[in-house]
């Protein structure tokens, strides 16, 4: 007889991995703290990756409701692992932030110079700063020109000189701040506290993974850098772990991957490429058998899935994907399969309708 396995399989951690990410639907800010963390990006295809992975984790979502009730939310604009949104109650893990690279002295008059402006006026667009003081161009990270005040202004909020208030028709409007450091916290205790929020969102993590994320955390907190590689090393004797597939794995030490409590249900669902259970594609691949790419940056010619392919998961298997559009109105969805064809099971159809008519819905668009 085989000895009995003395932890959670590979099957127990693919089931575990959806079913805490995929929760029953709540309110938006309810929503927002569970998740910890919601990744932003601009492209809108059929809806920006924000909202797209909000629509499944929040009851009645509407494409741009974030947007429009970011100022009520209790959540902020900023940098963590990427480029996002955060709850209030994280932002004494990330500031002050000590941004890598330091001003010379002339940046740092003008910045000071700026945030008085921005300070006596209250909100204010980027068109009104630029209006009152005229920097010209700068070279951009990719070797280009930009404006030289789009680029102080995104230093200026990196930094936490500036927060963004609201957005309007999706530019950044800004108002002062000065974030007050936490005091009673030490940078260790910091730094373990990020790497939980990271498991939190993320679990359940292969080790490399992990790792990963938390080099990618030097982005939203790089003061920290130090004390998390130190977190990082500790892995084992902080978090809850075990081996499987040939890759140690984590999560957070107050739940239990094979409790009962996680149940995969009939619900097909199309996930953002920036979806929590997506996100990982160590871990996509290592549950799932298959390689997903992000093809937005792939030339037409060589791309495999589509410019935003979506992922199909379906009774704890992605089956597929889909790229969806909106074409004068209408929704249009195209689908492709790993078997070629889709399951020939009844349900399965269903689920698809199920899930175009929610997606139509999110939209506010007709079915083509």
């Amino acid at each position: 007889m085989s000895p009995k396995p003395t932890g959670p399989s590979l099957e127990d951690l693919r089931r575990y991995a959806i079913a805490r990410s995929l929760f029953k639907p709540t309110t938006l800010p309810a929503a927002i703290k569970r998740l910890g963390f919601v990744q932003a990006d601009p492209i809108r295809a059929p809806a920006r990756a924000q909202d797209l992975t909000l629509r499944l984790r929040v009851k009645d979502y509407r494409a741009g409701e974030l947007e429009q009730r970011y100022a009520r939310l209790g959540v902020e604009e900023d940098c963590f692992v990427n480029y996002g949104f955060v709850p209030h109650e994280h932002l004494a893990l990330l500031h002050p932030r000590v941004a890598r690279r330091s001003w010379d002295a002339k940046t740092q008059a003008q910045a000071q110079a700026v945030q008085a402006f921005v300070r006596g006026r209250g909100a204010t667009h980027p068109r009104e700063v630029q209006a009152q003081f005229q920097l010209g161009q700068t070279r951009n990270a990719w070797g280009g020109s930009s404006n030289a005040i789009t680029h102080l202004l995104d230093a200026m909020h990196y930094r936490g000189l500036l927060r963004v208030k609201r957005r309007e028709q999706g530019q950044r409007i800004y108002e002062a701040v000065q974030h007050a450091p936490d005091e009673t916290s030490s940078p260790q205790q910091k730094a373990e506290a990020l790497v939980r929020l990271v498991l939190q969102k993320y679990a359940p993590l292969p080790a490399r993974s992990l790792g990963q994320l938390c080099s990618m955390s030097r982005y939203g907190a790089p003061q920290l850098q130090a004390e998390v590689k130190r977190v990082q090393a500790q892995a084992k004797h902080l978090f809850a772990h075990t081996q499987a597939a040939g890759h140690t794995w984590f999560w957070p030490d107050d739940e239990d991957p094979c409790s009962r409590r996680w149940r995969l249900d009939e619900e097909l669902r199309l996930l953002a490429p920036f979806d929590p259970i997506v996100w990982d594609r160590l871990r996509f691949e290592l549950f799932w058998g298959w390689a997903y790419r992000f093809e937005a940056y792939t030339p037409a010619p060589k791309r495999k899935l589509g410019y935003y392919a979506l992922p199909m998961l379906w009774r704890g298997e992605v089956l597929g994907w889909a790229n969806a559009s909106v074409v004068a109105g209408e929704l249009q969805l195209q689908c492709g399969y790993l078997s070629g064809s889709a399951p020939s099971d009844p349900a399965f159809e269903a689920a698809l309708q199920s899930e175009i008519e929610r997606l139509r819905l999110f939209l506010g668009v007709d079915l083509a």
